[in-house]
């Protein structure tokens, strides 16, 4: 395998700001022909005009609300894809619901990038343990992974026994799926007495990679290195074997602004993620993730040349990441609209054996174990995660605001 993935990878700041100058407004000119969302946003901008990351600063910002709202005037795609969906290969759905095209072009979310970085390529086998079922994470690592002509074990999630039996039969090489999850297989097969020592790389996403898990892949003689990704976007940014920071994609422009504003903040502080993709099927211009990062100052000593950021850091408004999934303010909502006998929830999220804990903290005068039982069960359809329900005695919640509290430590 060559060190990089492409050219564009090791490209000077003049190179690459010259591509800029001539891809953003070719694809701001493409969003506004057919991308009848985006046209409206930027009626009144010269596509000409906008030929850099500075001048982009001065475009409207999109927020996934308004994502969601044109999608229900006008679903699937809310006017915001270039393409009918008919000429998509694929529509997924995420919560929300929110739904996303899909194609089967090579590299069409820029994953193979990442996978390259990682050292897979042909000859390998990835056991791609990320969800096929109507959210496009599987395929998102499916399509990657082809790119780089590695073999696929469409493994999905669950199934813990036959994972770790599948792993040592066919021969994985490679893991793709949430960090925690590959350890919960790894453990499988100790106890089974399965060799899956033939595994020795792991790309991750979906969740916080934390220092001492990667640590214990590593004892293992596993290489574990995290992507940022996006239903909407595809890859965002991945991290090289160099593991300092996350350098951003060669498909997307990415902004760090001050939460709540487009407003670009200096270098070093933390604000939210805005991203501009060069994918012409679905041309978002300045899309707001929620997500917090900051920018790195210079270049990975691996060579690549682009921006790097210092990865997720946390949401800018309350939504968090709890399992691989995403748990929202107007989850705990709904829950508690449901139980009148409810005063206050708080979703706390936590780390034990280096895996996600989700714990539902309820305020309630109705403290009894049937009561109990049914909140769990509406925990589960509500936030779409199981979690322990703690009930206790009014008053006992901080009155600060919070509904969701993310208390696992990053350091």
């Amino acid at each position: 395998m060559s060190e990089y993935y492409d050219a564009l990878e090791t490209r000077s700041a003049d190179e690459r700001a010259a591509d800029i100058a001539r891809a953003l407004p070719r694809q701001i000119a493409n969003a506004k022909a057919n991308a009848p969302a985006m046209a409206a946003l930027l009626a009144d901008v010269d596509p000409d005009a906008i030929d850099s990351v500075e001048k982009l600063a001065a475009l409207p910002v999109l927020r996934k609300s308004e994502l969601v709202a044109r999608q229900k005037e006008a679903p699937p795609f809310g006017g915001f894809a270039a393409r009918p969906v008919t000429a998509m290969r694929h529509v997924f759905q995420s919560p929300g619901p929110i739904y996303e095209p899909g194609h089967d072009a090579r590299d069409w979310w820029r994953m193979g990038r990442f996978l390259h970085a990682a050292g897979i390529g042909p000859g390998d086998i990835v056991q791609n343990c990320f969800s096929y079922h109507l959210v496009p994470a599987g395929m998102i690592f499916e399509n990657g992974a082809a790119a780089v002509g590695a073999t696929v074990l469409p493994a999905g999630v669950g199934q813990t026994e036959l994972q770790a039996r599948a792993a040592a039969d066919v021969g994985v090489t490679a893991y793709a799926g949430t960090p925690d999850f590959l350890k919960i297989i790894l453990e499988k097969a100790d106890a089974l007495g399965l060799d899956l020592s033939r595994l020795t790389k792991a790309v991750v996403g979906g969740g916080a990679l934390f220092p001492s898990l990667r640590q214990e892949y590593a004892d293992r003689g596993i290489l574990c290195l995290q992507s940022y990704a996006t239903a909407d976007l595809g890859n965002i940014a991945y991290e090289s074997r160099a593991m300092e920071g996350m350098i951003v994609d060669e498909g997307v422009i990415v902004e760090i602004v001050r939460p709540g504003t487009g407003d670009p903040v200096p270098e070093g502080e933390v604000g939210e993620v805005v991203v501009t993709t060069l994918n012409p099927d679905y041309p978002l211009i300045r899309f707001a993730t929620g997500d917090l990062s900051a920018v790195l100052p210079g270049q990975s000593p691996c060579g690549r040349t682009n921006m790097r950021i210092k990865g997720w850091m946390g949401r800018a408004d309350q939504t968090t990441k709890i399992k691989g999934m995403f748990v929202r303010p107007e989850q705990v909502a709904e829950l508690v609209a449901r139980h009148p006998e409810i005063i206050r929830a708080r979703v706390v999220a936590t780390r034990e054996n280096e895996r996600d804990v989700m714990t539902v903290r309820i305020e309630t005068e109705r403290r009894t174990d049937d009561f109990a039982a049914q909140l769990a069960r509406s925990v589960n359809e509500t936030l779409k995660l199981s979690g322990a329900v703690e009930l206790v005695a009014p008053g006992t919640l901080p009155n600060d605001g919070k509904v969701i509290e993310d208390a696992r430590s990053y350091d």
